[in-house]
């Protein structure tokens, strides 16, 4: 199903963070590594569910690797032109990320530990060698926007990843997250509100018309 032609609303899943757990762990084979993908649009809580999940299942049984430690960084997105307009898909590293996702999935025992970018906020750029992720971990999660999109790198990622979710919460919900995040981070009201009704929105317009090639879409009740 994709989602030009079928209705994000048709095919959600309300499910309470319990239910997610244990889908999760449903996953989890010991001795081989799976990965599980969170998306969704900005606002949508991926980075929150995926540490709950993560948190939930312990550091024996899962770490989360977010596509976010692949933004371009600042002095590079200068360069292209596109600062303006950070966090769309081509301000991503997303062959760096399929990358990363192929040497994931493909980690066994007695193989070397991996070290993950991770994304700060709070400077707006990445920090590599981060997150360190162990071979004997049998769930990686990893989150953000664009898993499902099927241009660039984005197809070589997906293909290495086992499920991923859509989460869709309601818009007035996710639009509101947006405000607050924007300006906890420094945006006045009128920037905040510019930035999640202009990039951001337009941003998950392209996003949710992904939704159809998800394996769950999700609602947290």
């Amino acid at each position: 199903m994709e989602a030009s032609t079928v209705s994000i609303e048709q095919h959600v899943q309300v499910a309470s963070l319990t239910e997610l757990v244990e889908w999760a762990m449903a996953l989890v084979v010991p001795g081989e590594r799976r990965i599980l993908g969170l998306t969704g649009a900005p606002g949508a809580g991926k980075s929150t569910v995926a540490e709950q999940l993560v948190t939930a299942l312990g550091p024996d049984t899962a770490v989360l690797v977010p596509m976010d430690g692949f933004h371009l960084a600042n002095e590079v997105l200068i360069d292209l032109g596109r600062r303006d307009r950070k966090g769309a898909h081509d301000t991503f590293d997303d062959g760096g990320y399929a990358r990363l996702i192929e040497t994931l999935r493909a980690q066994q025992a007695g193989d070397p530990v991996v070290y993950a970018p991770r994304f700060r906020r709070e400077i707006e750029e990445s920090i590599g060698s981060s997150i360190p992720v162990s071979p004997t971990v049998p769930l990686v999660v990893t989150e953000g926007n664009y898993l499902l999109l099927d241009v660039d790198a984005w197809p070589a990622a997906r293909s290495h990843v086992d499920e991923v979710w859509f989460l869709a919460p309601d818009t007035d919900i996710r639009h509101t997250r947006l405000l607050r995040r924007h300006e906890a981070y420094g945006k006045s009201p009128e920037d905040a509100a510019s930035w999640a009704l202009g990039p951001d929105e337009r941003n998950a317009q392209m996003i949710e018309s992904t939704a159809g090639r998800a394996d769950r879409i999700v609602r947290l009740r």
